[in-house]
Order: C-alpha cells, then structure tokens, then sequence
C-alpha cells in the first residue's frame, strides 16, 4: 500500500524530464512573459488612475503588483529550483521552508527598494544604471551563489553517506568479548533523525541570501518611475505586493517539493533504506543546482 505514494513523485520527476525534453518550459516562460507585459500595460494604467485619485486606484494597483510578480515568478530564476531541490534533499518542515520562500522574495524586494534609494537619491543613477547593475552583477552573483548553495548540499550529502558506510562497517566489527548489541553502551548507527536535520540558522540565511541577491527588474521599473512621480512610498508598497506575489509560486514550490519527499519516504518507510535515501537525494539534488545555475550563469556572462 505504501507504493502508491510513488505515484506523485514519480509523475512529477516524469512531467519535469518531458518539459525540459519537448521545450516546453520556454514556452511556459514565454507564456509568463505574455503576460508580464499585459501587467506592465495594467501598472501605468494603475498609476495614472493612482495620480489621479480615482477611488478604489490603490486596490487595484496592488493588485496588479501582486500578479506581475506572480507570473514573473514563473520565468527563469527566483529561487524556484533552490528552494524546490533543498526541499527535496533535506527533512525541513513545510511551515520553515514556506518561510523561507516568502522571506526570500521579501528579500529581493528589500535588495530593489536599497539598490533604488542607494542609485537613484543617492548616488544620482539613472534607471539605465540601476537595471545594469541589478542584471550585470547581481544577476550572476546570485547564480553563483545558488550554485554554491547547490555544491554545499551534495558535499554534505557525500559525507553523510561515508559516515553512514563508516558505521555499518563498525557496527560488524568483534567486539572481542560476548553480549547484546542492545546493551553494550554505544549505538553502532546514527538514526533517521540524525540524518534528515535541516541545517539550522546557517541553512536558512544561506537558502535566503542567496535568492535575495537579485533585485527584480520590475521593481527597480516601478521604483524609478514612482520616485519621479513623487509617488515613492505608493513603489515601496507596490515592491512589496510583487515580492508577495512571487513569494506565493514559491511557496507552492516548497509545497511540492516537502509532499513529494515525505511520499517517497512514506512509501519506503521509516526504515535503513529512507536513511541512506535522504543523503542519496540531497547529492542528486545538490548536484542538479549546480548543473542549473552554471547553465543560468552562462546566459548571463
């Protein structure tokens, strides 16, 4: 009965390999992309309207601000795959890895709100400057970051693996002298509970910075012309409801990725072979954000 919780997974793994095969998530993007610029269209209409003080103009503007972010989330980049295989690969609650995603989009708007204040009032950029240094240098310090990210869980993954050799070799060892296993004073493996921790602080900061890294470029857009309009504190709210907006894809991407690890496990059960799996997954899945992000890297260089 347990095999059946296989099934998710296995047609998730299965629709993910047909997308990349058949081309169809630049279609997907494509798609999105379709749509940020009817959004586009719908923020300077909301804009206008906000100028003007037509009522109800802010409701909607936050709206609309909602979903440009959402459907810009769909497009490359974003934490999506970083968030999703760290879900995967190690046994985070979904509440803390919902967190983190949302966090981490909050963050990108914090980054776009600091790079527009620091450029524009500050140092006196234009928008040209701040969207070339937003795409030029911290578009691929994030890749690089992601990518480290990625990097570190398969290392970390491949020691726990040798570890977990290393004890299964002890635990066949002669004690020299005749007695139960159960009582000799000293555990011959680690548990299951050992193996799928978290990480801590040090995993979140690192999952959160590096999503926040990049600021997006459309509110950096929004930011610049607000702050022309004098309408600056109405971009700050607007940045926030596209980064909630984007937070929202990536919520449901740790969603996805929490329910297909706990259906494998659940399907195998709470036993050695979910132990040596966890470590298993996490290097497959360190080692596919790397892979991504040199990929994204290269597009960017």
């Amino acid at each position: 009965m347990r095999r059946l919780f296989l099934i998710v997974p296995a047609l998730l793994v299965g629709a993910l390999a047909w997308a990349l095969v058949t081309g169809a998530e630049m279609r997907v993007a494509a798609w999105a992309a379709g749509w940020q610029r009817e959004f586009q269209t719908g923020l300077a209409g909301s804009l206008r309207a906000l100028r003007a003080g037509e009522p109800g103009a802010v409701t909607v503007f936050l709206g609309v601000c909602f979903a440009y972010g959402f459907f810009h989330a769909v497009g490359p980049g974003h934490g999506k795959i970083l968030i999703g295989g760290y879900g995967i690969a190690r046994r985070v609650t979904l509440l803390r890895l919902a967190a983190i995603a949302l966090l981490s989009s909050l963050g990108q708007a914090v980054t776009a709100i600091v790079l527009v204040l620091g450029g524009l009032l500050v140092a006196g950029w234009t928008r040209q400057q701040l969207t070339a240094t937003a795409e030029t240098l911290m578009l691929p310090a994030s890749t690089v970051a992601i990518g480290l990210v990625g990097l570190w869980l398969a290392l970390r993954g491949a020691r726990t693996l040798w570890r977990l050799s290393e004890r299964r070799a002890g635990a066949g060892h002669d004690h020299g002298h005749d007695h139960d296993h159960a009582g000799c004073g000293h555990r011959h493996a680690p548990g299951l509970d050992e193996v799928e921790r978290a990480g801590g602080t040090r995993d979140t900061l690192m999952l959160m910075a590096g999503v926040a890294i990049r600021p997006c470029s459309g509110a950096i857009l929004l930011l610049v012309l607000t702050a022309y309009m004098d309408m600056l504190p109405t971009g700050i709210a607007g940045t926030v409801a596209m980064a909630v907006g984007t937070g929202a894809l990536t919520v449901a991407v740790a969603v996805a990725s929490v329910f297909t690890r706990e259906s494998t496990l659940l399907s195998l059960g709470q036993d050695g072979v979910a132990m040596r799996l966890l470590p298993v997954i996490e290097v497959l899945a360190g080692i596919a954000i790397c892979l991504i992000s040199t990929e994204m890297l290269a597009r960017v260089i």
